[in-house]
Protein backbone atom coordinates (compact mmCIF):
# COMPACT_ATOMS: atom_id res chain seq x y z
CA UNK A 1 0.00 0.00 0.00
CA UNK A 2 3.12 2.46 0.86
CA UNK A 3 4.62 1.96 -2.78
CA UNK A 4 1.23 2.24 -3.99
CA UNK A 5 1.41 5.55 -2.47
CA UNK A 6 4.54 6.54 -3.66
CA UNK A 7 3.87 6.24 -6.91
CA UNK A 8 0.80 8.32 -7.00
CA UNK A 9 2.90 10.93 -5.65
CA UNK A 10 5.75 10.49 -8.02
CA UNK A 11 3.30 11.04 -11.43
CA UNK A 12 1.97 14.07 -10.20
CA UNK A 13 5.42 15.44 -9.68
CA UNK A 14 6.79 14.18 -12.88
CA UNK A 15 4.01 15.72 -14.76
CA UNK A 16 4.36 19.15 -13.13
CA UNK A 17 8.31 19.26 -13.65
CA UNK A 18 7.75 18.51 -17.43
CA UNK A 19 4.81 20.87 -17.52
CA UNK A 20 6.75 23.69 -16.04
CA UNK A 21 9.69 23.21 -17.98
CA UNK A 22 8.12 23.44 -20.76
CA UNK A 23 6.21 26.82 -19.67
CA UNK A 24 9.89 27.72 -18.70
CA UNK A 25 11.18 26.92 -22.72
CA UNK A 26 8.33 28.47 -24.37
CA UNK A 27 8.71 31.37 -22.64
CA UNK A 28 12.44 31.86 -23.33
CA UNK A 29 11.54 30.94 -27.17
CA UNK A 30 9.52 33.12 -27.27
CA UNK A 31 11.40 36.52 -25.57
CA UNK A 32 14.50 35.17 -27.67
CA UNK A 33 13.19 35.15 -30.62
CA UNK A 34 10.87 38.44 -30.51
CA UNK A 35 13.76 40.49 -29.18
CA UNK A 36 15.73 38.94 -32.54
CA UNK A 37 13.43 39.82 -34.35
CA UNK A 38 12.81 43.33 -33.25
CA UNK A 39 16.44 44.47 -33.48
CA UNK A 40 16.51 42.89 -37.08
CA UNK A 41 13.16 44.88 -38.08
CA UNK A 42 14.36 48.21 -36.19
CA UNK A 43 14.78 51.59 -37.13
CA UNK A 44 18.93 51.45 -37.21
CA UNK A 45 20.50 53.10 -39.92
CA UNK A 46 22.65 50.27 -41.72
CA UNK A 47 21.20 46.95 -42.89
CA UNK A 48 24.65 45.42 -41.24
CA UNK A 49 23.88 46.77 -37.89
CA UNK A 50 20.51 45.17 -37.98
CA UNK A 51 22.19 41.73 -38.70
CA UNK A 52 24.83 42.04 -36.65
CA UNK A 53 23.07 43.56 -33.37
CA UNK A 54 19.88 40.57 -34.08
CA UNK A 55 22.75 37.67 -34.33
CA UNK A 56 24.66 38.99 -31.79
CA UNK A 57 21.42 38.84 -29.15
CA UNK A 58 20.52 35.69 -30.33
CA UNK A 59 24.01 33.98 -29.84
CA UNK A 60 24.11 35.45 -26.46
CA UNK A 61 20.96 34.69 -25.28
CA UNK A 62 21.39 30.78 -26.39
CA UNK A 63 24.30 30.84 -24.70
CA UNK A 64 23.71 32.53 -21.16
CA UNK A 65 19.90 30.41 -21.40
CA UNK A 66 20.65 27.04 -22.05
CA UNK A 67 24.85 26.96 -22.14
CA UNK A 68 25.98 28.64 -19.60
CA UNK A 69 25.45 27.22 -15.62
CA UNK A 70 25.58 30.42 -14.19
CA UNK A 71 21.86 31.52 -13.28
CA UNK A 72 22.36 35.17 -13.53
CA UNK A 73 22.94 35.17 -17.39
CA UNK A 74 19.01 34.64 -17.58
CA UNK A 75 18.66 37.66 -15.73
CA UNK A 76 20.85 39.49 -18.05
CA UNK A 77 19.31 38.50 -20.89
CA UNK A 78 15.72 39.85 -19.16
CA UNK A 79 17.62 43.11 -18.98
CA UNK A 80 18.44 43.03 -22.30
CA UNK A 81 15.19 41.97 -23.51
CA UNK A 82 13.63 44.92 -21.48
CA UNK A 83 15.92 47.51 -22.93
CA UNK A 84 15.22 46.11 -26.55
CA UNK A 85 11.28 46.37 -25.44
CA UNK A 86 11.69 50.51 -24.24
CA UNK A 87 13.69 51.04 -27.31
CA UNK A 88 11.26 49.45 -29.71
CA UNK A 89 8.26 50.83 -28.45
CA UNK A 90 9.57 54.40 -28.48
CA UNK A 91 10.47 54.24 -32.52
CA UNK A 92 7.59 56.53 -34.28
CA UNK A 93 5.68 56.09 -36.88
CA UNK A 94 5.81 59.37 -39.80
CA UNK A 95 4.43 60.73 -42.44
CA UNK A 96 7.77 62.13 -43.94
CA UNK A 97 9.10 58.83 -45.93
CA UNK A 98 9.99 58.30 -49.23
CA UNK A 99 6.75 57.02 -50.40
CA UNK A 100 5.51 54.78 -53.23
CA UNK A 101 3.24 57.13 -55.26
CA UNK A 102 0.61 54.45 -54.98
CA UNK A 103 0.66 55.25 -51.34
CA UNK A 104 2.01 59.19 -51.60
CA UNK A 105 -1.21 61.16 -50.89
CA UNK A 106 -3.14 60.85 -47.42
CA UNK A 107 -6.96 61.26 -48.20
CA UNK A 108 -8.91 63.09 -46.25
CA UNK A 109 -12.69 64.22 -45.06
CA UNK A 110 -14.56 66.74 -44.57
CA UNK A 111 -18.32 66.49 -43.62
CA UNK A 112 -20.90 69.31 -43.69
CA UNK A 113 -24.13 67.88 -42.73
CA UNK A 114 -25.25 64.89 -45.07
CA UNK A 115 -22.38 65.91 -47.65
CA UNK A 116 -18.75 64.83 -47.68
CA UNK A 117 -15.79 66.48 -49.34
CA UNK A 118 -13.03 64.04 -49.93
CA UNK A 119 -9.37 64.61 -51.32
CA UNK A 120 -6.67 62.52 -52.28
CA UNK A 121 -9.10 60.23 -53.48
CA UNK A 122 -7.04 57.83 -56.19
CA UNK A 123 -7.63 57.09 -59.68
CA UNK A 124 -4.58 56.05 -61.68
CA UNK A 125 -4.80 55.17 -65.01
CA UNK A 126 -2.33 51.60 -65.40
CA UNK A 127 -0.83 50.40 -68.21
CA UNK A 128 1.09 48.16 -66.09
CA UNK A 129 2.02 47.50 -62.49
CA UNK A 130 4.68 50.05 -62.52
CA UNK A 131 3.55 51.98 -65.47
CA UNK A 132 0.83 54.07 -64.47
CA UNK A 133 -0.14 57.92 -64.71
CA UNK A 134 -0.49 59.36 -61.30
CA UNK A 135 -4.08 60.90 -60.63
CA UNK A 136 -5.52 62.17 -57.41
CA UNK A 137 -9.13 63.45 -57.02
CA UNK A 138 -11.39 65.18 -55.11
CA UNK A 139 -14.97 63.82 -54.48
CA UNK A 140 -18.37 64.97 -53.20
CA UNK A 141 -20.81 62.23 -52.00
CA UNK A 142 -24.31 62.95 -50.35
CA UNK A 143 -24.91 60.05 -47.19
CA UNK A 144 -28.61 60.16 -48.27
CA UNK A 145 -27.93 58.66 -51.65
CA UNK A 146 -25.70 56.01 -49.67
CA UNK A 147 -27.47 52.59 -50.64
CA UNK A 148 -25.45 49.75 -50.22
CA UNK A 149 -21.88 47.86 -49.01
CA UNK A 150 -19.71 45.22 -51.24
CA UNK A 151 -17.00 43.66 -49.82
CA UNK A 152 -13.78 42.70 -51.75
CA UNK A 153 -11.51 39.74 -51.22
CA UNK A 154 -8.22 39.87 -53.33
CA UNK A 155 -5.89 36.84 -53.05
CA UNK A 156 -1.89 36.96 -54.04
CA UNK A 157 -2.64 32.84 -54.08
CA UNK A 158 -5.37 31.59 -53.11
CA UNK A 159 -5.41 29.90 -49.22
CA UNK A 160 -5.70 31.22 -45.06
CA UNK A 161 -4.78 34.60 -46.32
CA UNK A 162 -6.10 37.64 -48.71
CA UNK A 163 -6.60 41.46 -48.81
CA UNK A 164 -10.09 42.62 -47.86
CA UNK A 165 -12.22 46.08 -48.49
CA UNK A 166 -14.96 47.69 -49.10
CA UNK A 167 -16.99 49.73 -51.36
CA UNK A 168 -19.66 52.22 -50.81
CA UNK A 169 -22.42 52.21 -52.55
CA UNK A 170 -24.61 55.49 -54.19
CA UNK A 171 -27.39 55.87 -56.07
CA UNK A 172 -26.22 59.10 -57.84
CA UNK A 173 -22.71 58.67 -58.10
CA UNK A 174 -20.15 56.08 -58.37
CA UNK A 175 -19.26 53.65 -55.74
CA UNK A 176 -16.13 54.61 -53.33
CA UNK A 177 -13.88 52.23 -52.52
CA UNK A 178 -11.37 52.28 -49.14
CA UNK A 179 -8.85 50.07 -48.48
CA UNK A 180 -7.15 49.44 -45.60
CA UNK A 181 -3.33 48.77 -45.99
CA UNK A 182 0.56 49.04 -45.74
CA UNK A 183 2.38 52.14 -46.85
CA UNK A 184 5.46 51.49 -48.59
CA UNK A 185 8.06 52.82 -49.02
CA UNK A 186 10.05 52.88 -52.94
CA UNK A 187 11.52 50.00 -53.36
CA UNK A 188 9.71 48.33 -50.76
CA UNK A 189 6.86 45.34 -50.82
CA UNK A 190 4.47 43.48 -48.31
CA UNK A 191 6.23 41.37 -45.92
CA UNK A 192 4.08 39.73 -43.27
CA UNK A 193 6.82 39.40 -40.74
CA UNK A 194 8.21 42.86 -40.79
CA UNK A 195 4.67 44.17 -40.16
CA UNK A 196 4.71 42.62 -37.17
CA UNK A 197 7.40 44.75 -36.42
CA UNK A 198 6.72 48.35 -36.96
CA UNK A 199 8.00 48.15 -40.39
CA UNK A 200 5.16 49.66 -42.43
CA UNK A 201 3.02 52.81 -41.67
CA UNK A 202 -0.82 52.62 -42.16
CA UNK A 203 -2.78 53.93 -45.19
CA UNK A 204 -6.41 54.25 -45.76
CA UNK A 205 -6.45 54.17 -49.47
CA UNK A 206 -9.68 55.82 -51.17
CA UNK A 207 -10.33 55.34 -54.50
CA UNK A 208 -12.34 54.47 -57.79
CA UNK A 209 -13.35 50.76 -58.46
CA UNK A 210 -11.55 51.13 -62.03
CA UNK A 211 -8.16 51.55 -59.76
CA UNK A 212 -8.71 49.40 -56.48
CA UNK A 213 -10.28 46.69 -58.36
CA UNK A 214 -9.12 46.91 -61.63
CA UNK A 215 -5.52 47.01 -60.30
CA UNK A 216 -5.95 43.27 -59.19
CA UNK A 217 -7.43 41.71 -61.78
CA UNK A 218 -5.86 43.41 -64.71
CA UNK A 219 -1.88 44.21 -63.42
CA UNK A 220 -1.42 42.05 -60.45
CA UNK A 221 -3.26 38.78 -61.34
CA UNK A 222 -4.73 38.62 -57.87
CA UNK A 223 -8.05 36.71 -58.12
CA UNK A 224 -10.81 39.28 -56.72
CA UNK A 225 -14.20 38.32 -55.31
CA UNK A 226 -17.01 40.71 -54.93
CA UNK A 227 -19.70 40.01 -52.33
CA UNK A 228 -22.98 42.09 -51.78
CA UNK A 229 -23.57 42.67 -47.70
CA UNK A 230 -27.23 42.78 -46.85
CA UNK A 231 -26.15 45.77 -44.45
CA UNK A 232 -28.92 48.48 -44.37
CA UNK A 233 -28.16 51.74 -45.62
CA UNK A 234 -28.54 53.40 -42.58
CA UNK A 235 -25.94 50.99 -40.84
CA UNK A 236 -23.67 51.61 -44.42
CA UNK A 237 -23.85 55.05 -43.64
CA UNK A 238 -22.93 54.05 -39.85
CA UNK A 239 -19.84 52.87 -41.11
CA UNK A 240 -18.80 55.36 -43.34
CA UNK A 241 -18.80 57.89 -40.79
CA UNK A 242 -16.58 55.68 -38.68
CA UNK A 243 -14.27 55.21 -41.55
CA UNK A 244 -13.75 58.45 -42.51
CA UNK A 245 -13.37 59.56 -38.93
CA UNK A 246 -10.68 57.46 -38.63
CA UNK A 247 -8.94 59.03 -42.25
CA UNK A 248 -8.80 62.41 -40.78
CA UNK A 249 -7.11 60.72 -37.39
CA UNK A 250 -4.42 58.90 -39.40
CA UNK A 251 -4.11 61.79 -41.53
CA UNK A 252 -3.25 63.85 -38.40
CA UNK A 253 -1.40 61.03 -36.32
CA UNK A 254 0.16 58.26 -38.62
CA UNK A 255 0.04 54.74 -37.04
CA UNK A 256 2.15 51.69 -37.34
CA UNK A 257 0.59 48.95 -39.78
CA UNK A 258 0.36 45.42 -37.75
CA UNK A 259 -0.52 42.24 -39.20
CA UNK A 260 -2.60 41.11 -36.36
CA UNK A 261 -4.20 44.25 -34.75
CA UNK A 262 -4.41 47.01 -37.31
CA UNK A 263 -4.73 45.32 -40.43
CA UNK A 264 -7.29 45.14 -43.39
CA UNK A 265 -10.34 42.63 -41.90
CA UNK A 266 -9.52 43.36 -38.26
CA UNK A 267 -10.45 47.33 -39.09
CA UNK A 268 -13.29 46.02 -41.18
CA UNK A 269 -14.71 44.16 -37.79
CA UNK A 270 -13.99 46.64 -35.64
CA UNK A 271 -15.75 49.43 -37.49
CA UNK A 272 -18.72 47.44 -38.27
CA UNK A 273 -18.62 47.01 -34.22
CA UNK A 274 -18.69 50.32 -33.84
CA UNK A 275 -21.38 51.33 -36.50
CA UNK A 276 -23.36 48.62 -34.30
CA UNK A 277 -22.34 45.56 -35.89
CA UNK A 278 -23.34 41.96 -33.24
CA UNK A 279 -21.30 39.21 -33.35
CA UNK A 280 -18.23 37.83 -31.80
CA UNK A 281 -14.70 37.47 -32.48
CA UNK A 282 -13.96 34.58 -35.31
CA UNK A 283 -11.13 33.39 -36.42
CA UNK A 284 -11.91 33.54 -39.79
CA UNK A 285 -11.31 37.40 -38.71
CA UNK A 286 -7.10 36.95 -38.60
CA UNK A 287 -7.03 34.24 -41.36
CA UNK A 288 -9.02 36.21 -43.61
CA UNK A 289 -8.83 34.09 -46.42
CA UNK A 290 -11.75 32.15 -45.62
CA UNK A 291 -14.15 35.78 -44.49
CA UNK A 292 -16.58 35.05 -47.44
CA UNK A 293 -17.34 31.18 -45.28
CA UNK A 294 -17.35 33.68 -42.65
CA UNK A 295 -19.89 36.32 -43.90
CA UNK A 296 -21.86 33.16 -45.38
CA UNK A 297 -22.42 31.30 -42.54
CA UNK A 298 -23.37 34.35 -40.27
CA UNK A 299 -26.02 35.22 -43.01
CA UNK A 300 -23.87 38.76 -44.17
CA UNK A 301 -24.23 37.73 -47.97
CA UNK A 302 -26.56 36.00 -50.21
CA UNK A 303 -27.33 32.55 -48.76
CA UNK A 304 -30.17 31.16 -51.30
CA UNK A 305 -26.97 29.69 -52.84
CA UNK A 306 -24.92 27.00 -51.83
CA UNK A 307 -21.89 28.64 -50.62
CA UNK A 308 -19.73 27.14 -53.59
CA UNK A 309 -21.73 28.19 -56.19
CA UNK A 310 -21.79 31.75 -54.94
CA UNK A 311 -18.62 31.79 -54.26
CA UNK A 312 -18.11 30.58 -57.91
CA UNK A 313 -20.37 33.42 -59.21
CA UNK A 314 -18.21 35.65 -57.36
CA UNK A 315 -15.22 35.41 -59.01
CA UNK A 316 -15.14 38.81 -61.37
CA UNK A 317 -11.82 38.37 -63.15
CA UNK A 318 -12.89 37.51 -65.74
CA UNK A 319 -15.55 40.97 -66.22
CA UNK A 320 -13.02 43.12 -64.82
CA UNK A 321 -10.16 42.43 -67.08
CA UNK A 322 -13.21 42.73 -70.04
CA UNK A 323 -14.05 46.26 -68.43
CA UNK A 324 -10.59 47.46 -67.88
CA UNK A 325 -10.63 50.28 -70.18
CA UNK A 326 -14.59 51.08 -70.53
CA UNK A 327 -16.08 53.83 -67.93
CA UNK A 328 -19.02 51.70 -67.04
CA UNK A 329 -16.24 49.35 -65.08
CA UNK A 330 -18.15 49.04 -61.30
CA UNK A 331 -21.89 48.41 -63.81
CA UNK A 332 -20.19 45.36 -65.65
CA UNK A 333 -18.30 43.65 -62.80
CA UNK A 334 -21.46 43.35 -61.55
CA UNK A 335 -23.47 41.99 -63.84
CA UNK A 336 -23.11 38.38 -62.48
CA UNK A 337 -22.46 38.30 -59.03
CA UNK A 338 -25.57 37.60 -57.57
CA UNK A 339 -26.78 40.55 -54.96
CA UNK A 340 -28.91 40.52 -52.06
CA UNK A 341 -32.67 40.65 -53.11
CA UNK A 342 -33.90 44.60 -52.33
Amino acid sequence: MELHSRSYGVFPSRAFSFLTAGVRLLFWMVLVTWSTLAIYYSDLPWAGLWLGLAAAFAAFAVWAIWLSRQRRMSAVVMALFLCVVAWWVTIPPSHDRPWRPEVAVMPRASIDGDRVHLTGVRNFEYRSVNDFTVRYEEREVVLFHLTGLDFYISYWSEGLVGHTFLSFLFDNAPPLSISIETRPEVGEGFNPLASLFKQFELIYVVGDEHDLVGVRTSHRNEMVYLYRLNTSADDARRLLLVYLGRINELADHPEFYHLLSNSCTINIIRYANAAGREGRFDIRHLFNGLIDSYLYHSGRVETTLPFDELRRRSLINEAAQAANNVPDFSQRIRAVPPTVPR
